[in-house]
């Protein structure tokens, strides 16, 4: 009996006690006329402290978090684990609104100090979601659905926060939901498909590369861009197939290039930090190289400020055995980050990619025209090589060429292209054909 209603890790009540519970509480406060909150909790960036520290750190922080939450509740209140790093808390008898956020409170209070984990102090936060019975609903099933958006409403606020649900929450869950599930059958339905940028030499303008850049193309939704889709492939672990799926066709795509023109081009993907952590994210990339025959160093990977700042001993191994095997490595969005200049010296990149951003306004601000300037010399003094994006107007090409940018990239060359429209541009663009 114990093992049906009890999780066995954290001794809380599992997700069917809970649910009983819940239900209990609904017909009490229906008969007395008060409300019962509803919480739903998730612990933040979980994943990567199993990734990183193992899974017995995760057990142990598991059940430090649960004696966290229970140690804000009073007697008649239920906190149980419904799975994985997800809490529920049902609080009956309320006498106001503000008694559910009080409580939410002391939890977040109580995730404040760090957890200690094989030796080392971790600090965990939590985003929390809320709904009432019966303001929100007045059914149990949608009282957990309203919850749960509302968490992950808590979760955009920036994490280590709580949010009420709201009836516009309700539409946007929906529509998360729906494109989570078209989402799932992507890859197998062949929705995903690769759209190529060319990278120039700055000084001649001949092609020496292109950027690999995801699109999905749902039949329901229309063409989905990557800023809608890549944050939801994150969260729900669908950018480790989708990631692996992209190197692959990358690199076949640029040895495609190769047996057709007669010269090397190199290939730049961009990956995810959740990608990046994965275990087997190493073996990925070395099996698109293997079964696609392009040498490792025609690959180049682009990672972002954020995952290097992560600044972990994983990080720096992941990174040396990538360059080992002759793989470029280059950091993007260069500036949009806290760019913590160390980084560049302790990690083999060879490419600093500066932000449109900086670029777009190099003419008209003379700020953002120092930044570049002063980007492009830092880089060159460190032996790195400099691509600048979003260049988009012949006067920004002539301010890179002055300032001895090495690449460029941007509109003012060419649109990404699907595969076939990009090597069409191979094909008769004299930049693809000069040196």
């Amino acid at each position: 009996l114990r093992q049906a209603n009890y999780d066995i890790l954290t001794g809380l009540p599992n997700r069917m006690l809970a649910l009983d519970r819940l239900k209990l509480a609904l017909a009490q406060a229906r008969r007395d006329e008060s409300k019962v909150g509803v919480m739903f909790l998730d612990l933040d960036n979980f994943k990567h402290i199993n990734d990183t520290l193992g899974h017995d750190a995760g057990d142990t922080l598991l059940i430090e978090a649960a004696r966290r939450i229970s140690s804000c509740l009073r007697g008649t209140s239920t906190v149980a684990r419904l799975g994985g790093d997800e809490f529920l808390v049902v609080l009956p008898g309320l006498n106001g609104p503000d008694a559910s956020s009080q409580v939410a409170e002391r939890i977040l209070k109580t995730f404040a100090p760090p957890f200690m984990l094989s030796g080392q102090e971790v600090f965990v936060t939590t985003s929390i979601g809320i709904a009432t019975f019966p303001d929100d609903s007045d059914n149990s099933g949608t009282l957990l659905q309203h919850a749960d958006a509302a968490m992950y409403e808590a979760k955009h606020k920036g994490k280590s926060a709580y949010a009420r649900f709201t009836p516009e929450m309700s539409e946007v869950s929906h529509e998360r939901l729906q494109m989570e599930s078209h989402m799932r059958k992507a890859l197998e339905l062949g929705e995903f498909e690769l759209y190529f940028q060319p990278i120039v030499d700055t000084a001649s303008g001949g092609l020496v590369a292109a950027e690999a850049l995801l699109r999905w193309n749902n039949p329901a939704m229309g063409m989905v861009m990557p800023d809608r889709f890549i944050p939801l492939a994150e969260e729900t672990g669908l950018i480790i197939p989708i990631g692996e799926w992209v190197v692959k066709e990358a690199c076949q795509a640029a040895y495609c290039w190769q047996a057709m023109t007669g010269r090397e081009i190199s290939i730049a993907v961009n990956v995810s930090p959740r990608q990046f952590r994965d275990p087997g994210f190493t073996d990925a990339i070395m099996r698109a190289l293997n079964d696609s025959n392009l040498r490792p160093e025609l690959l180049e990977l682009e990672i972002t400020e954020r995952l290097i700042l992560d600044n972990s001993i994983e990080t720096a191994d992941i990174l040396k055995q990538l360059d080992k095997v002759g793989i470029r490595l280059s950091v993007d969005d260069f500036g949009t980050g806290y760019s913590a200049l160390s980084y560049l010296k302790s990690y083999p990149f060879d490419t600093l990619k500066i932000d449109k951003s900086f670029v777009q306004d190099v003419l008209k601000e003379n700020e953002d025209a120092s930044l570049v300037r002063a980007i492009i010399n830092m880089a060159h003094s460190l032996g790195l090589k400099v691509v600048a994006e979003g260049v988009e107007e012949e006067d920004q090409t002539h301010f890179l060429k002055a300032e001895h940018c090495d690449y460029s990239q941007g509109y003012f060359y060419s649109r990404p292209l699907p595969e076939q429209d990009f090597i069409h541009w191979l094909e008769t663009n004299e930049r693809a054909n000069l040196k």
